[in-house]
């Protein structure tokens, strides 16, 4: 089987909604998704994207994708690529798409000068774990992730 990997397109919007509400069902998550398409399209190729994405294919079958931006290291003067979503098919598993995805935005990360390449993972995904430290990555211990949404957000921004 060949994996290809390419660049996503505007016609790709309903596949790569469809991959992330999968991926939040896999993460015990499917209520949590309220992208719309329009909001997706708007996002990944709207005069200001926030986002890009790639969409792997096996023998030109989509089976998976990556969607990714830049963020910016203050220590290193450069920016990074961060992985927000990684998700390959549960039949295409073991495949060597993600692999082939890690590789493809790895590599990305080197052309454009980026420092860091970076993502998170779920605690409970061991599988996840085992595979990302087989592709040389190390977990970041002595960080945690803190968000501030919905409310909080609101009150935090002197809104509420």
């Amino acid at each position: 089987m060949t994996t290809e990997i390419r660049p996503a397109n505007s016609a790709d919007v309903p596949l790569i909604l469809q991959l992330v509400r999968d991926l939040a069902a896999f993460e015990r998550e499917s209520d949590k998704v309220i992208a719309t398409e329009p909001m997706l399209f708007e996002a990944l190729f709207g005069p200001h994207p926030a986002a890009e994405a790639v969409i792997a294919e096996l023998n030109g079958t989509p089976v998976g994708m990556a969607l990714f931006f830049h963020n910016f290291s203050t220590w290193t003067g450069w920016r990074g690529l961060y992985l927000e979503d990684l998700y390959v098919t549960p039949e295409a598993r073991g495949a060597g798409v993600g692999k082939a995805l890690l590789q493809h935005l790895a590599a990305l990360a080197v052309e454009r000068g980026c420092t860091r390449f970076e993502w998170s993972v779920l605690d409970w995904n061991e599988k996840a774990i085992r595979f990302y430290k087989a592709m040389g990555a190390e977990p970041m211990e002595e960080w945690t992730v803190y968000r501030v949404t919905g409310d909080a957000l609101a009150a935090l921004a002197g809104r509420d």
